[in-house]
């Protein structure tokens, strides 16, 4: 990627998290069921999923949605410089960057791959599915080894026709918001 194209992307960061500032978020919790259906998930399985920040689309209610569904959640924990996985029991405690954690044992990167359905945050997600994200490649570096499709969570208009892309950025295979629901990518 050159220069110019990672200003570009740096730009874009700045001029979403700013869109974001002080707008509601949606909380995902009534998409939940839809997204599950579309890709064959079923009670039992296990989702990998996050709680959102209050600048995120996606809420705890969105994470309980999934409980109710009878799914096992898997929630990330940053671990230094990588994301590690455990168990979503209900409880929660403080963790890196502001972020809310599980609080059950860790079960390692490769805890992705046991998902069905990986749902992660995204600042926008582009029709080829390309996902931007806060820049700092955690997801990045774990979603290689997700074995069920991955689904970038954002608002109507963080769904964008392009986005700039690096050799390293893993595409999802669908986007979820609150006006289209699910969306299978690449759009064609």
């Amino acid at each position: 990627m050159t220069s110019g194209e990672r200003d570009r992307k740096t730009t874009l960061r700045t001029r979403l998290r700013a869109g974001r500032r002080g707008a509601v978020m949606p909380s995902m919790a009534a998409e939940v069921p839809a997204a599950v259906a579309e890709f064959g998930v079923m009670a039992g399985q296990t989702v990998c999923a996050y709680v959102a920040s209050a600048v995120e689309p996606g809420s705890l209610a969105m994470v309980e949605a999934l409980r109710s569904l009878g799914l096992r959640v898997l929630l990330p924990v940053v671990v230094g410089e990588a994301l590690d996985w455990a168990s979503y029991d209900g409880r929660l405690r403080a963790g890196a960057f502001g972020l809310r954690e599980p609080v059950g044992p860790l079960l390692g990167a490769e805890a992705v791959a046991s998902a069905a359905l990986v749902l992660v945050p995204a600042l926008a997600v582009d029709h080829a599915g390309v996902r931007l994200g806060k820049g700092g490649g955690y997801y990045d570096r774990v979603l290689g080894l997700a074995a069920g499709p991955v689904v970038a969570v954002v608002r109507d208009e963080e769904f964008v026709p392009s986005l700039p892309a690096e050799p390293h950025d893993v595409r999802v295979d669908a986007v979820l918001t609150p006006g289209r629901g699910v969306v299978r990518l690449p759009l064609l």
